[in-house]
C-alpha cells in the first residue's frame, strides 16, 4: 500500500463559478501548489475563511457550525491545508528523530523543515487571491489558529477579524501536552496504514483529546474517522506539518501586533493545548475576548457549536 491514498476529485468549476449558495468544491492553484476549496452561502455575503488544524482535513469542520454562518448570510470558505486531504502533497523527507526534534524546539533551537507556518499563512492569502477576496474574517482551530495569527499580524489588511479556537502562540514556555499525548505526537504507538489499524489508532487518540463534558458517540466518531481515511490518508503530510509547527517557533512577538477584533475560545479541559495558552493570548492581545469553556477538550463538540458561532458573530460585528 502506498503512503498516499487519495480519491481524486472530478474537475470542478472555476473559483468565480463556485460562489453559490450550495456547497461547491473545486481546486485553485497557488504557486506550485493546488488547494481543494469549498465555498457555500451567499456569494455577496461577508467572507469567512475556516483554517483547520494539524493533520486535519477541511471535512473536520462540523457541518452544523458552517451552516450557522450560512444562515447568518456569510460566504463560508474552507480548504485543505497543504500536505493534507485533497490539496497538494509534498515529497520532502524529514531529518532527525521526532523526539529529538521536539526537545530542540522546547529549548528554542532552530529546526530544519521543508516549510513553516509562515508559508502556510501565505497559502491562506493565496487561496483568498484565487477567490478574488481582498480581505475576510478568519476562523482558525489549533494549528489553524496559529496560521490565523500569522496572517492577521503579517497581512493586517487581509483580515477583518479573527476567531481563535483551542490554539496558542506556540511558545516553548507554555505547558506541554499531557505525557500520553506527547508519545502519540512523536509517532510512537501502533503501526500500520490499513483502514482498520488507522481507524482504531485514530479512535484511541480522539478519545484522549475529546471534551470530557461532551464525549462523542463512538459510532459517530468511527464514522467520521473512516470517512476521512477514505477521502485521503497521508501520514507523511502530518509529520511535515508537525515539523512546520516546531520550526516556526514562538509567535508571541508577532501575535502582539494584531489589532483586529479577536475572540479566543478554549477548553478548560484541553489536554493537548493547555488552557494557559488562551490566557497568554489574552495577555498579548488585551483587546481580545477570551472565553474558557467548561467541559471542553481539544475538539469541536456539537453542544458548544452554537456558542462558538455566537462569539464569532459578535467578534465579526466589532469589525463592521
Amino acid at each position: 500500500m502506498s503512503e498516499t491514498m487519495v480519491r481524486p476529485l472530478e474537475p470542478g468549476p472555476s473559483a468565480s463559478q463556485a460562489a453559490s449558495a450550495e456547497p461547491q468544491t473545486f481546486y485553485v492553484n497557488v504557486g506550485d501548489l493546488r488547494f481543494c476549496v469549498e465555498t457555500r452561502g451567499d456569494p455577496a455575503g461577508q467572507p469567512v475563511v475556516f483554517i483547520m488544524g494539524l493533520g486535519a482535513q477541511m471535512t473536520l469542520w462540523p457541518e452544523a457550525l458552517l451552516e450557522q454562518y450560512v444562515q447568518e448570510g456569510f460566504r463560508v470558505i474552507r480548504f485543505d491545508n497543504r500536505d493534507i486531504g485533497l490539496s497538494s502533497h509534498l515529497k520532502d523527507r524529514l531529518q532527525g528523530h521526532p523526539v529529538a526534534v521536539m526537545a530542540k524546539s522546547r529549548m528554542g533551537m532552530n529546526i530544519a523543515a521543508p516549510y513553516t507556518l509562515r508559508d502556510m499563512a501565505g497559502d491562506v492569502c493565496g487561496v483568498m487571491d484565487a477567490l478574488g477576496l481582498a480581505s475576510a474574517h478568519l476562523v482558525g482551530v489549533s494549528m489553524g489558529g496559529m496560521i490565523t495569527q500569522l496572517v492577521a499580524a503579517t497581512w493586517p489588511e487581509r483580515v477583518r477579524s479573527a476567531t481563535l479556537i483551542m490554539t496558542s502562540t506556540n511558545s516553548p514556555r507554555l505547558p506541554m501536552p499531557k505525557p500520553s499525548l506527547v508519545v502519540r505526537l512523536a509517532g510512537i504507538g501502533k503501526k500500520g496504514s490499513d483502514e482498520e489499524t488507522v481507524v482504531e489508532r485514530s479512535m484511541e487518540f480522539w478519545k484522549l483529546i475529546q471534551s470530557p463534558g461532551f464525549p462523542s458517540r463512538e459510532e459517530e466518531l468511527r464514522e467520521r474517522i473512516t470517512f476521512n481515511y477514505r477521502r485521503s490518508y497521508h501520514p507523511a503530510g502530518i509529520l511535515r506539518q508537525t515539523r512546520a509547527i516546531l520550526a516556526t517557533g514562538s509567535l508571541s512577538s508577532t501575535t502582539r501586533l494584531i489589532r483586529q477584533p479577536v475572540a479566543v475560545i478554549h477548553g478548560k479541559a484541553d489536554p493537548l493545548v493547555r488552557p494557559a495558552a488562551a490566557k497568554q493570548l489574552g495577555y498579548l492581545l488585551p483587546h481580545a475576548r477570551v472565553e474558557l469553556m467548561d467541559g471542553m477538550g481539544h475538539d469541536l463538540p456539537e453542544p458548544l457549536l452554537a456558542r462558538f458561532a455566537e462569539i464569532s458573530f459578535e467578534t465579526i460585528q466589532r469589525a463592521n
